[in-house]
């Protein structure tokens, strides 16, 4: 079962708003690439003890206009902070860092170095194996926002592997982080199965020598 339960019903919604419960709810839709990513730090929170006095909900939005009027949710991903059933705190997009900090000061978890650093180790193991082939990138598979990450999308594109990316310049907590946990400097960076392959650089070569597709997608070897 999920850390975090997806609410697709008005009776389930409503049945999940518990008094005294104080929650942080994901105004989503599956094909938000955003969402997923929102998604993957509230597991990850949900898992630890330290915000277990936290409910995290995700609600498909699309399918409760109700839900969504009365809130004015315009777009997705919003996250709205419930305390004591009324919002203290709405994310309109994907601002993670300020998800984290919001989650921090509901749950009255202390934010000593300790605490951030392990807590930012979580997120990053969660966004490495959110996808079999994952890409750390500026900007996104839709809209690459720098000449090595538009040349990657491209080789990427033609291995018709499936693959997600994350935005690094929509989180700077991340970007700076990666950089120490997986001990390389640049982006983008490659991902599969939870282990870095490289930049640009490497994937041009193993698409060279033909080894990029087999490691991509195993079958093939």
């Amino acid at each position: 079962m999920p850390n975090v339960p997806l609410i697709e019903s008005a009776e389930a919604y409503k049945a999940q708003f518990n008094s005294g419960t104080n929650h942080v709810v994901l105004y989503g839709a599956e094909w938000a690439d955003q969402c997923s990513q929102i998604l993957a730090i509230m597991e990850q929170l949900a898992k630890q003890d330290a915000y277990k006095s936290v409910k995290f909900l995700n609600v498909a939005v699309e399918e409760l206009p109700e839900i969504a009027q009365q809130h004015e949710i315009e777009a997705v991903p919003t996250v709205i902070c419930f305390q004591n059933q009324k919002a203290i705190h709405r994310i309109d997009g994907i601002d993670i860092a300020d998800l984290t900090n919001a989650c921090k000061t509901l749950a009255g978890v202390s934010n000593t170095e300790e605490t951030k650093s392990g807590s930012l180790e979580d997120r990053l193991k969660a966004l490495i194996n959110k996808a079999r082939v994952m890409i750390f990138m500026k900007g996104n598979r839709e809209a690459p926002k720098c000449g090595f990450s538009r040349t990657l999308i491209q080789i990427m594109n033609d291995t018709k592997v499936d693959y997600e990316t994350f935005d690094i310049l929509q989180d700077e907590e991340v970007r700076q982080g990666l950089k120490t946990f997986s001990d390389w400097p640049t982006y983008p960076q490659v991902y599969v199965d939870g282990e870095l392959q490289g930049g640009l650089d490497i994937i041009k070569e193993m698409q060279a020598s033909g080894e990029l597709l087999k490691v991509l997608n195993p079958e093939t070897k």
